[in-house]
């Protein structure tokens, strides 16, 4: 399993409209290559149906090599359809690739013992199934207290591999986040693109690969 998270970063709304339209390309282009995607997380923006970052989990034999292709920065070259007028068209999102056996926050794997898992009702459109059925897992990492839920999957044990994997992810970042040369080398990153590095671009309203 791989996590990829596409962020607007601190972008204006054209980016968060990016990310929109690059889940939706992804989307595609996973169902084409036999790749399952779940979204786990998705932070929406201010306009309706955007988002300022979108968290999914992709598996299958063509997963990692997807993932790959994407990773890095996404150039959207395109008038902004906001602000009528305004002189910018270039606009850039972050993909990142997160591996779900990624370190904890003291940069130690997770260990089962650190781990506690609950079982409750999955909440949310799904029919009888999910209304009836305890599917749904909440996982805690008992040190830092952090805890996820996770009801995207039928299954208790693969609700409950996704959410092992989130924690993960979720711990690292705070880790990350605490550390501000890692936030200065991303954001140097972030500029390197807009210079002409990006890893994709696309074009137009339609979001044209170039």
């Amino acid at each position: 399993m791989i996590l990829l998270q596409l962020t607007a970063n601190t972008g204006p709304e054209e980016c968060c409209l990016a990310v929109r339209k690059a889940l939706a390309q992804l989307l595609r282009e996973c169902d084409g290559a036999q790749i399952k995607a779940e979204l786990l997380e998705h932070v929406p923006s201010e306009v309706p149906g955007n988002f300022r970052s979108v968290l999914l989990a992709l598996e299958g034999d063509a997963a990692d090599a997807l993932a790959k292709r994407w990773c890095g920065s996404v150039q959207w070259v395109c008038a902004s359809p906001y602000r009528p007028g305004h002189k910018r068209k270039n606009w850039f999102i972050g993909v990142e690739v997160f591996e779900t056996d990624a370190p904890g926050a003291t940069g130690e794997p997770l260990h089962d013992k650190d781990l506690r898992f609950e079982t409750l009702r999955a909440s949310g459109p799904g029919g009888q199934h999910v209304n009836k059925t305890d599917s749904a897992v909440r996982a805690t990492h008992v040190p830092s207290g952090l805890s996820v839920k996770v009801q995207t999957e039928r299954s208790q044990h693969a609700n409950k591999r996704l959410a092992r994997a989130l924690l993960a992810h979720k711990l690292a970042a705070q880790a990350d986040d605490a550390a501000s040369a890692a936030r200065n080398q991303r954001w140097r990153q972030h500029h390197g693109v807009e210079r002409g590095n990006a890893a994709r671009a696309f074009r137009g309203e339609g979001f044209v690969e170039v």
